[in-house]
């Protein structure tokens, strides 16, 4: 099949014109939905490639999107690189992965990423300095936060409703009875430590209850960081009915511990993660947590960089969307302290 009568024969699969088939590979005209599905099936049906050389010379572009994370190993990041694979691959875009590891490297990679010319770039990482955002600002490079507003004109930003969700399992722990609740943050100034904390927070304030503020450590985002942070709790009292993880790592490195530490979950400690990743559900007990959608951050956030990319809504204020979250009841909270009737 040539490049002609491949794009020729697309369009008549499809039932729309040759150059219908070029904006929907090129990106360079909003399309519908509905048109831009026909084209995508035309094209799975005939086994048709565009050759990505050619195309990449007529737009200028390097069909190419960067996606930077803190952490790669944290498996919440690889199902947002999913989600926006999901998006990206039939619109003809290649996604590359990139681990920040720490907040020192962001600005070097971020240099590294600007070189390289990518289309857009995903960023799921705290502390941007402000000499990062002038340089991505100048670049002119599209750019979607997976969490708060950066502050660049025309980036838009997706996020999950943390406080709400978290604020449910602070009910959920109330519900049952249990007052004295830890709460194991990751690094201290990063938003998700800083929003779940306010969800909890809320959870107490609803209920009539003040949150004592020694009942909070912070740790890392990382099963050893739920170890840690559980020996920082029981340092300062050794009476906890329930410890609240910021995500299902630090929950299930806080299990770890109050096992070694000769503990029943939830019997003698309730635990609770965040983000409902597939381990949640297969350790012992199973782990009490907040879906947390991070296949569908990455699907509205490849969205929004691809309308941008089209030219729609270039003037457009900044796109800020939040998606629910859902509270995950198993094992590790369901022995409720009982109550008086």
């Amino acid at each position: 099949m040539t490049q002609k009568s491949g794009i020729a024969a697309v369009a008549e699969t499809a039932g729309v014109s040759v150059s219908t088939v070029s904006q929907v590979l090129s990106g360079n005209r909003p399309v519908s939905e509905a048109t831009r599905a026909k084209v995508n099936a035309a094209i799975a049906e005939l086994g048709y490639t565009p050759h990505p050389g050619a195309r990449s010379l007529r737009s200028r572009r390097t069909e190419s999107i960067a996606l930077l994370v803190p952490d790669i190993t944290n498996p919440f990041y690889p199902l947002v690189a999913v989600g926006m694979q999901d998006v990206l691959l039939p619109a003809g875009y290649l996604l590359s992965i990139l681990d920040a590891g720490s907040q020192s490297g962001t600005g070097r990679l971020l240099g590294h990423v600007l070189e390289r010319r990518f289309d857009g770039i995903a960023l799921h990482i705290d502390g941007l300095s402000d000499a990062d955002r002038a340089r991505l600002a100048e670049s002119g490079t599209r750019v979607v936060a997976l969490g708060r507003d950066i502050g660049i004109e025309g980036s838009d930003y997706v996020e999950s409703d943390d406080a709400g969700g978290f604020a449910k399992l602070g009910e959920h722990l109330l519900g049952t009875g249990r007052r004295r609740i830890g709460f194991i943050g990751g690094e201290e100034e990063s938003d998700p430590s800083r929003l779940r904390l306010g969800g909890l927070r809320q959870a107490f304030a609803g209920a009539g209850l003040d949150y004592d503020d020694a009942s909070t450590v912070f740790t890392s985002f990382t099963r050893d960081g739920g170890r840690d942070g559980v020996a920082a709790l029981y340092e300062r009292r050794t009476d906890w009915d329930a410890i609240v993880c910021a995500n299902d790592l630090i929950a299930i490195g806080a299990m770890d511990e109050l096992r070694r530490r000769g503990l029943s979950i939830p019997d003698d400690v309730a635990v609770t993660g965040y983000d409902d990743i597939d381990a949640a559900a297969l350790v012992h007990p199973s782990l009490t947590t907040v879906e947390n959608p991070a296949r569908e951050i990455g699907r509205t956030a490849a969205r929004l960089l691809l309308t941008r990319l089209a030219g729609d809504g270039d003037d457009a204020p900044t796109q800020h969307i939040t998606l629910s979250t859902r509270l995950v009841v198993r094992d590790s909270t369901t022995s409720p302290i009982p109550q008086e009737r």
